[in-house]
C-alpha cells in the first residue's frame, strides 16, 4: 500500500515573478487607466493583507489572474459595445420579483 494519494493535486496558478509589475504597466497605458489602476491597487493591497494573515499566495495569484483576463478581454468588450448591440429588452428580474411576489 502506498502513502501517495490516488489523485494528482491541482497545482494552483502561479504567475511569473514579474507578472504584477508587468500587469500594472499594461494597465497604466490602457485608456481605462484612471479607473483600472486604482482598482487593481486596491485589490492588490487587500490580497497582500490576506496573504500576510493566511501565509498563502493564493489571493495574490487570483488578483493577477483576474486582471490578466480583464485586460485580455477588453478589446472584445470594446468591440461589443461599439457594435451598438441593443440589450434594452433584457428581463429585469428585480422588476419581475416586485410584480409577482
Amino acid at each position: 500500500m502506498s502513502a501517495q494519494p490516488d489523485y494528482i493535486p491541482v497545482t494552483p496558478y502561479a504567475p511569473a515573478p514579474g507578472a504584477p509589475a508587468d500587469l500594472l504597466a499594461q494597465l497604466r497605458v490602457d485608456r481605462r487607466a484612471s479607473t483600472w489602476v486604482p482598482a487593481f491597487e486596491r485589490e492588490w493591497a487587500a490580497a497582500l493583507e490576506e496573504s500576510g494573515r493566511t501565509f498563502s499566495l493564493a489571493a495574490l495569484y487570483e488578483v493577477v489572474q483576474d486582471w490578466q483576463v480583464r485586460l485580455a478581454h477588453a478589446p472584445a468588450v470594446d468591440a461589443f459595445v461599439a457594435s451598438g448591440y441593443d440589450d434594452s429588452e433584457f428581463i429585469d428580474m428585480a422588476e419581475l420579483r416586485g410584480r409577482y411576489l
